[in-house]
């Protein structure tokens, strides 16, 4: 529920952190994937700098 009220920012800042901590417990065990999950990490991060303009 209280996910109801979050700005889309925050959502974003959400699935920014989740992805990161998934790459951080990859890298130790697939780092292709770990690699992927940055990748992904990094377009959250760029959608949430465009929410900014």
């Amino acid at each position: 529920m209280l996910g109801l009220f979050k700005s889309k920012k925050d959502k974003l800042h959400d699935k920014y952190q989740k992805l990161m901590k998934e790459a951080h417990r990859l890298s130790t065990i697939n780092r292709a994937m770990s690699d992927q999950k940055v990748v992904e990490a990094e377009a959250v991060l760029k959608a949430m700098e465009q929410l900014k303009d």
